[in-house]
């Protein structure tokens, strides 16, 4: 019976990790979290300090994914140099990463291989998580930007300094 309950405990402490992982709330500090890109660099919030953060959860099955992708990579191209970051997280029934490649080369944000934090897809695909300079979760969602979506929220905070490094 000893054997048993030791062999649960590293099980038991990895569920309660993760149910103490910290939810993203709007409004608050948003929980970190640690993205590898299909190229393999290594991505945590705190590396992003100072930008404007987009997560955008999408499958390669999903008919809105497919048209909100590329709005997403226009307004990242134009907005890029303000400070604007963009993960593309594909769900796991989407294409394997190898067969994603072609697509990652055109886009010009990276597409996420692994993800790991307390965000997810919320009421299905896509969900987008937009993260300002400060840290704050400003917004999370399921449903397609639009054009002016995407100005509605990413102008004020492309628009917000940075905070200082002090």
């Amino acid at each position: 019976m000893r054997i048993g309950l030791l062999a649960l405990a590293p099980i038991s402490l990895a569920l309660a990790t993760i149910a103490h992982a910290k939810t993203p709330v709007v409004g608050q500090l948003a929980p970190d979290f640690k993205a590898k890109t299909i190229d393999g660099k290594v991505v945590t919030l705190a590396d992003l300090r100072g930008q404007v953060v987009l997560i955008n959860f999408w499958a390669t099955w999903c008919v809105p994914c497919k048209h909100e992708l590329p709005l997403i990579d226009g307004y990242y191209r134009a907005t890029k140099d303000h400070g604007f970051t963009v993960l593309a997280v594909t769900t796991e029934d989407s294409l394997q990463m190898y067969q994603l490649a072609p697509l990652a080369k055109v886009l010009s944000f990276p597409l996420v291989k692994s993800f790991h934090g307390p965000y997810e897809p919320l009421t299905g695909v896509p969900t987008n998580y937009i993260i300002g300079r400060d840290g704050v979760l400003r917004y999370a969602k399921s449903g397609a930007f639009s054009l002016d979506d995407l100005n509605a929220l990413m102008v004020p905070l492309l628009n917000e300094r940075a905070p200082s490094t002090n």
